[in-house]
């Protein structure tokens, strides 16, 4: 994982999921995207944040705030609360 520490559960079907990465690629934001549909410790993990939903993306931040299907105001809000932006 990279030094950002910023989490990103989704899968590549997911338009919400490619929405948020064009977001944080374009504010230059580095993080790990993960792949539910290849990793099943990492589906069980959203699901488990998600009170047993498989809601993408699942954003986990350095400060271990989390953002469900954020929209682009609300990921830009976070990044800037925790000075990533």
């Amino acid at each position: 994982m990279n030094k950002s520490n910023i989490i990103l559960y989704g899968a590549d079907w997911c338009p919400d999921c490619k929405r948020s990465m064009f977001f944080l690629d374009t504010n230059k934001i580095s993080y790990d995207y993960i792949n539910i549909d290849n990793d099943p410790e990492a589906t069980r993990k959203v699901e488990k944040i998600n009170n047993g939903y498989k809601s993408i993306p699942t954003i986990i931040f350095p400060n271990g705030e989390i953002l469900v299907e954020p929209s682009n105001p609300q990921l830009k809000k976070t990044l800037q609360n925790n000075n990533l932006i």
